[in-house]
């Protein structure tokens, strides 16, 4: 944009206020289709379906009317896989998923809401159309007859295809097409659970020629250009089933770091079937694993490597076949150990001449491996009638040992070992040593002196301690008790989100402590690692202060000067909730201190008329043992944004070849919330370049709410886009900005003398199809025509007779239902209105146009041709022109008719679908005119006599008078 185009625009804008004039609207909305849609159909109930091939780019878009400009989010009903875009909303307004899925169609709901009145809502279901490739499964059975000594064999070959539409299916025995009856031998039918999704052939009592080639054909009838698919299968005497074989043993045993080989091998079927490695559950293989064919190598073989595997043998004739073996990873896990006191007597001690017995409890794989031992000081320790070794079944639980010493002597104190092994030495062996002597007590557990109610502030790091004393010292296991109710106490989580917490040393220790985190916990000796009595416990009540929790955190409030507010901060928590004091400050200035009452929760500064001074940051701070919770209120005059008005019609206007203009409008949010909007500022660049332009744009008066501002931008540069920002300016300064970006569309014609389209042009003379109807209109010439196209319907040249020539025209084949619509709209134009701007009170004359074009519509379901004046003023018209339904012969006619548009204007040519195939309608040489037209035809056939009798009766009244 030069210097020379910038004071060109910045002298000729002009302000116009319509004062008084409410333009503000609750939102409407509609569903258009600019995507890849094969379809889009209206239903009963105003159902709006989609169509659309799988891979595709689905794309919707959503178009609202109402001000302010409506916020517009898209969602879409569960009952689909979770779509596009992480999220299940969408704040856009066009909503584009490429290469789209079969779990993507569903309903899709596009909601607008600008604030006023409910939000508008519209729906459009999405149908995604695909076609997998065929599967053909074989199944055989065998019947013997009874008394006699024959066998009668009959097949099915049973074809699956997923798909949307249903698909349908045909078979073939080589190049010969099956069908029902055509063949005593076959039979084909659809079992009724399927619906439709499955079909077989059966084939009864084989005969020699059925042993042949079978193709299986699914199709969709092309719908969305989606082609057949096929698949194959050769039917003979040794079709089988798979079976296959392991060669392994089961359970295969090995050790860590191994390398574990699998080997599968089909023993039968035919065709050969395919052989595949599976886990149980859909787990999936070791990623480092190798498979090949049958063979699975597994290296380096871990415990996480253990469980089942299965080898899959398929070659689609029967069921698959599967076996199954296991790999056990030698390991031992979990060694542990506890001391059982004399059961007899209350006393939990160990004393001498009383029984005591000590556990070991080691988790095994392969269990049956697993083998104990005990050692005394270091020597072997063998079973006898004062010291019995027992082990318990590894089938039945993890395995136990237990020595029991009776009659425990002095020289029975010592150190027991117990030694946990696997009997083919493949793994490191366990051992856990337990200590007996005079020393060996069991725990007591305490909390220390004033350590049982601990106060704490957000954020600190807690130590939770209990003393634990006896030998040997025993885990500590920590838990919380919440307390919800009189005499019930429920399990809640530990910090870490554990319903349970290990400690060796009886510390506890919980950083950056939260208020959530306070409450009762409790601390008990484990049984294991011990001795196996009743867990001793403890509690400890944790207090967690923290700072008052307020509203609001920060508001803004907007203020014009000399007037009264008040400010409030609210408590909403506080931990110690009460000698609480508050705060107030202007910035740094303080301007008042106070404290709470037992009774009020909140604070209120009141300033009686606000001055310059006034303006900033008002704070208020809350404060505790804890610390300080903040209310800020922010204090100004700035101006609320603009809002712009994109509802305007014909905003977009071209007077000369190379510029546009446009007609910005606005109003104002909440012009009244502070002093009056002395001027807005206009800055205006173009999109991809960083200059700006800026104006001023003076304001006289009080601007009302509701109040439609406009300001006119010329010489932009067409097709240029640009950035357009506005800000409003009072006495306190600049408000808030709004931007906007106004984008060159198809022209808006000027003064219209004379326009002309023979569709030679594939920009169509800047024709378009309208979004909201059935299906389009199709640019044609008789020369590139697809030969299959429909006969006995539409044009065979255009209208001049040129197979070269090129014409507009409704398909009407499949999958077209009769009533479907296709739109063709025109450009926009203005009116040569002849208007006095002199004058306050200006009067317009209308003027009149010709609007003329040839059409055709041959053959004998052809539907109806319609002609729609559509005028844009404040609110969109359709004025039906002209109308013509019915066959009307294979020849090219002329439509004229005189329009009278009072505003800017298209012409809508409407295409309606008749009740079949053979209605295909043309049109071509559109032409609009200054004038009346200079020849109307006639409406209908009456029309046309009366006028031929007038025509007569004059020619002959002239030829008498000539003859006197």
């Amino acid at each position: 944009m030069g210097s020379v185009f910038g004071l060109l625009w910045l002298l000729s804008g002009c302000l116009q206020g319509a004062l008084g004039q409410g333009v503000y609207a609750p939102p409407t909305v509609r569903i258009v289709h600019s995507g890849q849609a094969c379809n889009v159909e209206e239903e009963r109930y105003s159902e709006r379906v989609s169509t659309i091939r799988e891979g595709d780019t689905l794309e919707l878009q959503c178009l609202v009317t109402g001000h302010p400009h409506p916020q517009i989010r898209w969602t879409k009903t569960a009952g689909g896989a979770s779509d596009r875009q992480g999220d299940s909303s969408l704040r856009n307004e066009t909503l584009r998923i490429e290469s789209i899925s079969r779990h993507q169609g569903g309903r899709y709901y596009c909601k607008a809401e600008n604030g006023l009145g409910s939000p508008a809502i519209r729906s459009i279901r999405v149908d995604v159309y695909y076609l997998d490739d065929p599967v053909i499964t074989v199944h055989q059975s065998v019947g013997e007859a009874k008394e006699q000594f024959y066998f009668e064999r009959t097949v099915f070959l049973r074809c699956v295809a997923n798909s949307n539409p249903p698909v349908h299916y045909t078979w073939r025995r080589g190049k010969e097409v099956l069908s029902q009856g055509s063949d005593s031998g076959v039979e084909i039918y659809e079992p009724f659970f399927t619906q439709g999704e499955t079909k077989i052939l059966k084939l009864k009592n084989l005969r020699p020629q059925d042993y042949a080639d079978y193709t299986c054909i699914s199709s969709v009838r092309n719908v969305c250009s989606i082609e057949d698919k096929t698949a194959h299968f050769s039917l003979s005497n040794r079709t089988a089933p798979p079976s296959i074989k392991l060669l392994l043993d089961d359970p295969l045993v090995v050790n860590p770091g191994e390398t574990v080989t699998l080997v599968c091998v089909a023993s039968g079927g035919d065709p050969p079937p395919t052989l595949t490695w599976v886990r149980p559950g859909g787990e999936e293989l070791p990623k480092r694993c190798v498979v090949n064919r049958g063979t699975l190598t597994v290296p380096m073989v871990t415990v996480d490597d253990g469980g089942a595997y299965s080898c899959v043998a398929s070659n689609n004739v029967g069921n698959p076949a599967k076996k199954s073996t296991t790999i056990l990873v030698r390991g031992l896990r979990k060694g542990r150990f506890w001391i059982t006191p004399d059961p007899y007597h209350n006393d939990d001690n160990i004393q001498i001449g009383r029984e005591v017995k000590i556990s070991c409890q080691v988790e095994a794989t392969p269990p049956e491996e697993l083998q104990f031992g005990w050692l005394k000081n270091g020597r072997p320790l063998r079973s006898s009638e004062r010291m019995v070794i027992t082990h318990t079944d590894t089938d039945v639980s993890p395995g136990t040992t237990n020595l029991d010493i009776i009659d425990l002597k002095f020289t029975d104190f010592g150190t027991y070992t117990c030694v946990a092994s696997l009997r083919n030495r493949g793994t490191p062996e366990i051992s856990i040593d337990v200590n007996i002597s005079s020393t060996t007590v069991p725990p007591e557990l305490t909390v220390p002196r004033g350590r049982s109610h601990l106060i704490a502030q957000e954020g600190d790091t807690v130590d939770l301690q209990c003393l634990v004393s006896g030998k040997p010292k025993p885990i500590i296991l920590w838990s919380r008790v919440e307390d919800s109710g009189p005499a019930v106490a429920a399990t809640a989580l530990m910090p870490d989100g554990s319903a349970q917490m290990e400690s060796y040393d009886g510390v506890l220790r919980i950083n950056n402590v939260t208020r959530e985190m306070g409450g009762t916990y409790r601390c008990q000796t484990s049984q294991y690692n011990g001795f196996n009595v009743k867990p001793r416990e403890a509690l400890i009540q944790l207090v967690v202060q923290f700072p008052p929790v307020v509203e609001p955190e920060f508001t803004e409030i907007r203020q014009a000067l000399g007037r009264a507010f008040s400010l409030t901060c609210r408590l909403l928590r506080a931990h110690p909730a009460r000698l609480l004091r508050y705060e107030w400050k202007l910035g740094s200035r303080l301007l008042t201190v106070g404290q709470f009452s037992e009774q009020k929760d909140d604070t209120t500064y009141h300033i009686r008329a606000l001055n310059r001074e006034g303006y900033g940051e008002y704070t208020c701070d809350i404060t505790n043992e804890a610390g300080a919770g903040r209310c800020t209120f922010l204090v100004t005059g700035k101006a609320y944004a603009p809002e712009f008005y994109y509802d305007t019609y014909g905003a977009l206007w071209q007077n000369r070849p190379r510029v546009y203009g446009f007609k910005l409008q606005w109003t104002q949010m909440e012009p009244g919330a502070v002093d009056r909007i002395l001027a807005y500022r206009l800055g205006i660049r173009q999109v991809g370049q960083s200059r700006w332009w800026e104006q001023e744009i003076p304001m006289e008066g009080n601007i009302q709410k509701g109040e439609l501002l406009t300001y006119n931008l010329t010489e932009l540069i067409r097709p240029e886009s640009y950035l357009v920002r506005l800000t409003p300016i009072t006495r306190y300064g600049e408000g808030d900005a709004t931007e906007r970006i106004i984008t060159y569309s198809a022209p808006v014609n000027p003064h219209l003398r004379e326009f002309r389209c023979g569709f030679e042009d594939e920009a169509l003379c800047l024709f378009s199809q309208d979004k909201t109807d059935e299906f389009d209109w199709t640019r044609h010439s008789a020369a590139t025509r697809d030969t299959k196209y429909t006969p006995n319907t539409g044009p065979s040249s255009d209208h001049t007779g040129s197979k070269q020539g090129f014409y507009m025209y409704i398909e009407t084949s499949r999958p077209r239902l009769e009533g479907d619509k296709a739109r063709l709209l025109s450009p926009t134009f203005n009116i040569n209105s002849k208007t006095s701007s002199s004058s306050s009170a200006a009067v317009t004359n209308s003027p009149t146009y010709c609007f003329a074009f040839f059409y055709h519509m041959y053959g004998k379901h052809i539907g109806a041709l319609n002609v729609f004046l559509r005028q844009k003023g404040q609110t969109v018209t359709d004025t039906s022109v002209w109308s013509l339904s019915g066959n009307q012969g294979n020849s090219w006619s002329q439509a004229m008719v005189n329009i009278h548009p009072t505003t800017a204007f298209q012409m809508v040519m409407e295409g309606v679908r008749g009740s079949g195939i053979e209605g295909d309608i043309a049109i071509d040489n559109v032409t609009i005119e200054e004038g009346e037209c200079k020849e109307p035809p006639p409406k209908n056939l009456g029309e046309s006599l009366t006028h031929i009798w007038q025509l007569w009766l004059t020619l002959s009244l002239a030829l008498i008078g000539r003859q006197r």
